[in-house]
């Protein structure tokens, strides 16, 4: 066995030789049986013997031992997840072999209860069995025999009845080695012989074998691996070891020397060999020399020798309880104990084989906190002895449990900044970077000028993100890499940063507002408060056509115009910002702001008041500094459509001071008007001694307010030049209104040098006149007042004192005569009076009812029919409530005085005002009630009613 010397040899056993617990001597219980087969599991080791014995071994090492054949026992197979052991042995002489199936948990006086004795002869030819095999389903079970045939049992293998045997193989060779393997739903069986290795598909309808090699191997030197290794059959040779599957040969290990045996134990393959080179002398037995072999653990995965020794003819090895049993032919019991996993890597760090104990520590399923520290010793190591390289390569499985700035530290050095790039790649693949590893990784791009590498961290577009966006973007930017740094910004839609590079460091303004033009509503919006007076600057037009876009109805530039919701039948929602919000970024371009604001009143007429305002205020400033007459005509022309535009929404007084201090006399005048504003009309007018404008403004709105012609009056009479056309037009207006009197116009024009008497003259004749004629016309009326009132008087007192004779003859409804009373009566109280045409002693005909009043007389059904009570005259009494509401409304009014003072003020003739309410009784007589000195002195008004 030279080329295993290739491999890395260790002593990863620990061995010793079993001690009888009660003696503490070697374990010597097995020295007189002669060991026929062997096997382990359940927590036992069983032997059988050539005198039909078994033997169950516990682990307190104590035997239970009970006849099981009569002559001899060949072969054994323990099922591991039944605790079924299956025999195969003879109880008669000649080749007569029997297989029987011992339930182990079923013992009676320290014998198994046996299940199932049948015979193993393939086709009625017996022949000695050389191997058996069963599958942990029980429903399978295989014998090899000598002269090369192999049977099948099918069915329950513990119950002889409801099992078929076939046979599966022949072969003139003899059976060496049977395996049972479960692929899928198939069941596989392995055969060996001397010279081939087939499997077979048992389990199928026809068995399907295929040859795997054409070389076979001896008995003995065929064994299963575990899931490890996936259940692969493995057969030892002189040259090598080979594995295989149901449909091919595996790997190859080159093992060679002479294969006696092979166990399987833990991932482990344990091979017996035979070698005799540098060996020393065996023991000797009975007068008999024992051959010396070689028990060599091969850990198939990790490629190492765990354990290597000699021992004196191996007869058996076993594996229970977690170590493995070596049996020699001097019948020692040798114990195999495996080291723990931690002992194994430090023996593997005192060696400085690193990468295998990195290797035998996943194998072994060690945590990962272990292989972190693995990792790191290793890199450690690799970093002491200069290899950077492969310390980095380390270091990188480190991450996300080792401290990065451990590893970073280390690499810091300009000359290893490459190995440091490495690294924090692997950092940010790992998603384990924070923002200062992010700047590390590309300061060292930089600082290296790689841009392949700037690009393919940063530019591929499928790339998923490790890393920190804005980080990469700040530390792209700080060293110039502006595109890198769009590239993020586009790609993970950080707009703010996008504009900020394009705006600042690119100074491509176009491409920013085109940028803006794409975004959402909201974005879009707060990008352009923020940046848009540096746009309006640099890209007035562009900027102006975009922010109308945002003030009307805005939609993203690239999305159409024709979306799935107006496909659906919906209602678009319409988005708009306040146009208001925008006018400070024009401060440095009023054009633009004009275009603006006469967009956005066109499309919105109920726009704010202060776009109004502002479009107003760059109008008149326009005109104020505007030089060609043509275009400053133009601009008064615009300006004043939008004052009297009726849809517009300006301020009226901010209008109107705007109108004034640009000295905009068409405004202002307007805007004099539109707020009814006469009096500052006519003041502006005389302000600037434009007299006819001064008369036009007194005969346009002087039904307004009459003042205007008094304020017009006192105008001209404070001139000194010329003025008798407009006095005399003044005063003509004046005298038709009756606006002053006349003392009033005379004293007013008494500060005037220049209006002679000739100017007022026919104006005092014909007001003295009319003045004359109102005397004489009033002193008429009180003549006849006073004596309408005499004969009121007199009325009442004739009705108080004297008798009132009825002697109307018809009725004053219907027309109808009426029969005049025999007997007059004079009521003192009532003011109705019923009298009867006859005798109160005869039946009453004809009733009358006669009121005092005219007097007026009527048929008492008459009366009842039209009077709306019986206390008043049907035809006096429209009239009486006619003077009755104006005697209630008086007694009502008499007491506004507030509302007295207003008539007074805006009539023209105040003493016919004085003169009403005085007939109210406004100014009657106050009657003081004082009931003591301490006493709040109150009175009362007294009113007087007509008779």
């Amino acid at each position: 066995m030279a080329a295993f010397l290739q491999w890395r040899r260790f002593n990863f056993f620990d061995k010793e030789v079993v001690k009888d617990p009660e003696t503490s001597q070697t374990y010597d219980k097995l020295k007189d049986i002669n060991i026929s087969a062997s096997v382990s599991g359940r927590g036992q080791l069983i032997f059988g013997d050539h005198d039909g014995y078994l033997h169950m071994l516990n682990r307190e090492l104590q035997i239970n031992s009970f006849k099981a054949y009569e002559i001899r026992v060949s072969h054994l197979f323990q099922m591991k997840q039944h605790n079924l052991l299956i025999s195969i042995g003879e109880d008669e002489q000649g080749v007569n072999p029997l297989i029987k199936v011992w339930n182990l948990e079923k013992m009676e006086k320290g014998i198994p209860n046996c299940t199932r004795i049948s015979r193993a002869i393939p086709a009625n030819k017996p022949t000695p069995v050389t191997c058996l095999a069963a599958h942990e389903c029980l429903n399978w079970m295989a014998v090899g025999f000598e002269n090369g045939s192999v049977i099948v049992l099918k069915g329950d293998i513990t119950k002889d009845r409801h099992s078929k045997s076939k046979v599966v193989y022949e072969n003139s060779k003899p059976i060496t080695g049977l395996a049972m393997k479960t692929s899928g739903k198939n069941i596989i069986l392995f055969v060996t012989t001397g010279g081939s290795v087939i499997s077979i598909n048992i389990s199928a309808k026809q068995e399907q074998k295929t040859t795997l090699e054409d070389f076979g191997c001896c008995s003995s030197c065929s064994v299963m691996t575990d899931h490890t290794q996936d259940n692969q059959l493995v057969i030892g040779r002189q040259d090598a070891v080979y594995f295989y599957q149901p449909d091919g040969r595996g790997p190859c290990l080159a093992f060679e020397g002479e294969k006696l045996q092979l166990h399987w134990f833990r991932g482990y393959l344990i091979v017996v060999g035979k070698e005799n080179k540098g060996l020393p002398r065996a023991p000797i037995l009975g007068g008999q020399t024992l051959e010396m072999n070689i028990v060599s653990v091969y850990d198939i995965q990790n490629k190492f020798i765990a354990y290597t020794a000699p021992y004196a003819d191996v007869i058996s090895i076993l594996c229970e309880w977690g170590s493995v049993y070596i049996l020699s032919g001097d019948r020692k019991l040798y114990h195999l104990q495996e080291k723990d996993t931690q002992t194994k890597l430090e023996m593997l760090f005192k060696k400085n084989n690193y990468t295998l104990a990195i290797s035998l520590a996943k194998s072994q399923q060690y945590d990962q906190d272990g292989l972190i520290d693995i990792f790191k010793q290793y890199g450690d190591h690799l970093y002491g002895k200069g290899d950077h390289d492969g310390a980095i390569d380390q270091y990188i499985k480190t991450i996300g449990k080792l401290e990065a700035s451990y590893v970073i530290r280390k690499f810091l050095d300009a000359q290893r900044i490459h190995n440091l790039t490495k690294y924090l790649q692997a950092l940010h693949k790992a998603q384990q970077a924070t923002e200062e590893h992010t700047t590390l990784l590309l300061n060292c791009y930089t600082k290296l000028k790689d841009v392949n590498k700037l690009d393919e961290f940063i530019m591929t577009k499928d790339r998923e993100v490790d890393f920190d966006v804005e980080t990469a973007m700040k530390v792209c930017r700080q060293a110039g890499y502006h595109k890198h740094a769009l590239f993020l910004a586009e790609k993970h839609q950080k707009h703010e940063w996008y504009l900020r590079i394009q705006l600042e460091d690119n100074k491509d303004y176009q491409k920013a507002l085109e940028y803006i033009g794409k975004l959402e509503f909201d974005e879009a919006e707060e990008n352009l408060k923020k940046y848009g007076k540096m746009l309006i600057s640099e890209v007035p037009q562009q900027t102006t056509e975009l922010l109308k876009r945002l003030c009307t109805d805005y939609r993203p530039i690239d999305r159409p115009l024709i979306d799935q919701v107006n496909l659906d039948g919906g209602i678009p929602r319409i988005q708009k910002a306040s146009a208001e919000e925008f006018i400070h970024i024009f401060v440095s371009n009023s054009p633009r702001l004009t275009e603006f604001l006469e967009h956005m009143i066109k499309v919105q007429p109920n726009s704010p008041s202060l776009l109004y305002n502002t479009l107003l205020e760059l109008y008149l400033h326009d005109i104020v500094h505007e030089k060609d007459i043509s275009a400053k005509t133009d601009k008064v022309r615009k300006t004043e459509d939008l004052l009297k535009n009726p849809e517009a929404k300006y301020d009226l007084d901010q209008a109107l001071v705007l109108c004034q201090m640009n000295n905009f006399k068409a405004g202002i005048l307007y805007l004099y008007e539109k707020a009814h504003l006469y009096q500052q009309i006519l003041r502006y007018h005389m302000e600037h001694d434009d007299y006819v404008y001064v008369i036009d403004t007194c005969k346009k709105f002087g039904a307004q307010d009459s003042n205007l012609w008094v304020q017009a009056l006192s105008y001209f009479a404070r001139k000194e030049e010329n003025c008798k056309p407009q006095l005399m037009d003044v005063l003509a207006h004046i005298d038709k209104k009756n606006l002053l009197p006349p003392l009033l116009v005379i004293q007013t024009l008494a500060h005037n040098s220049t209006a002679t008497l000739s100017v007022v003259k026919d104006y005092i004749i014909r007001r003295l006149q009319l003045e004359n004629d109102q005397i004489t016309e009033d002193e008429r009326l009180i003549k006849q007042y006073r004596e309408d009132t005499e004969k009121k008087r007199a009325q009442i007192e004739e009705l108080k004192t004297t008798a009132k004779i009825f002697q109307a003859a018809k009725c004053s409804i219907c027309n109808h005569p009426l029969e005049l009373p025999s007997v007059q009566s004079f009521p003192s109280t009532g003011t109705k009076i019923f009298q009867a045409a006859k005798c109160a002693f005869h039946p009453l005909e004809l009733p009358s009812v006669h009121f005092l009043c005219e007097p007026h007389s009527f048929h008492q059904h008459c009366f009842e029919s039209y009077a709306e009570n019986d206390s008043e005259c049907p035809v006096c009494a429209a009239e009486n409530r006619k003077i009755m509401d104006i005697i209630r409304a008086q007694e009502q009014s008499k007491d506004l005085h507030e509302f007295f003072h207003n008539q007074l003020e805006r009539s023209q003739d105040g003493f016919s005002v004085v003169a009403d309410y005085f007939g109210r009784g406004v100014f009657n007589k106050v009657t003081l009630i004082t009931d003591s000195p301490t006493r709040q002195r109150t009175g009362s008004r007294t009113s007087s009613r007509l008779p």
